[in-house]
């Protein structure tokens, strides 16, 4: 029987895509990391900061890192949006209200304090070739230098662009974020710096499963002073960091996200592929019937005739 190029292209795109489903039937990432029912976290209500910035110089003295240009007395800074960085685990930004409701309370800024989300699923951790980055069983994310390769792929891979680097640093440059001042929690008990310090009870500490049911109480006695909507309770899997606000998220720098984690997307995908070889039998397939569809093989074979012929000519003569 003859097959016409297109027919063999169509079977041979079919079979590679086979050879993937079939790979990828049974291949399904892992349930992510084991969370404790008694996993810790952090509320923040935004309506209640004022933007005083001692959160900021709280962390800034716990963990020892260079003093900023400004001091934190300084309000100014506030009117230009920040990011964490590796000299700062946390900051605090101002936003200007985008739409002004009835109330008077809408008319003031919102100020939103911003760190890593510690995610209940984090992208950064599955994103570390090493493991370098993983999630505790209490809540915290945390980071292990020791192992760092310095390759940065949690900070392509964070939702939130939390991670960076001590590019600064040529000798041993480091991953820094917000270290939910794990240690401290361990070793005493301690409140993370942030939330000791706000004179204002902005952030509540305590079980992420109290906490949530705290923010649903408050936005039932309080409908019209938030949106309802707890930030963190299902963005990306799960946060750690909560957050209450009197406006919508994404106007106060909070980026909006789905429901699913996104390492267990990626790693379904990638499970599928490379089981059983799937993908390079898909690609030897794909491979070759290009090759086959563009001639190459029958030109081979019609230059391996022409040279056997010359040399059976050059023989005979």
């Amino acid at each position: 029987m003859k097959l016409s190029r297109r027919h063999f292209l169509g079977l041979a795109g079919s079979a590679a895509a086979g050879v993937l489903t079939a790979g990828s039937d049974d291949a399904t990432a892992s349930a992510g990391p084991s969370v404790s029912p008694d996993a810790v976290g952090c509320l923040v209500d935004t309506t209640l900061c004022v933007g005083c910035r001692k959160c900021e110089q709280a962390c800034n003295e716990r963990h020892g890192l260079p003093k900023p240009q400004e001091s934190f007395e300084e309000l100014t800074v506030l009117e230009n949006e920040r990011r964490p960085d590796e000299t700062s685990y946390t900051v605090v930004n101002k936003y200007y209200p985008k739409n002004i409701g009835s109330l008077t309370w809408r008319e003031r800024p919102t100020f939103v304090k911003f760190q890593c989300m510690h995610c209940n699923d984090p992208s950064c951790a599955s994103a570390c070739i090493v493991g370098a980055l993983h999630k505790t069983r209490n809540g915290p994310v945390i980071y292990d230098p020791e192992k760092c390769i310095g390759c940065r792929y949690c900070m392509v891979a964070c939702p939130f662009q939390i991670p960076a680097y001590e590019y600064h640093n040529p000798v041993n440059p480091e991953v820094r974020k917000c270290t939910f001042c794990f240690e401290y929690l361990k070793k005493d008990g301690e409140l993370p710096a942030c939330a000791k310090i706000c004179p204002r009870e902005v952030m509540t500490f305590g079980r992420r499963t109290d906490l949530l049911e705290f923010a649903r109480w408050k936005i039932k006695n309080n409908p019209g002073r938030y949106v309802n909507h707890i930030y963190g309770e299902h963005e990306v899997g799960g946060t750690s960091w909560l957050y209450l606000a009197s406006e919508p998220f994404q106007n106060i720098g909070l980026p909006k996200l789905g429901s699913k984690a996104p390492p267990r997307l990626t790693e379904t995908i990638q499970h599928g592929l490379f089981r059983y070889f799937a993908a390079p039998i898909g690609l030897y397939a794909v491979l070759g019937a290009i090759m086959w569809a563009t001639g190459f093989t029958a030109e081979k074979e019609n230059d391996a005739c022409v040279v056997e012929d010359t040399s059976e000519e050059g023989g005979e003569s």
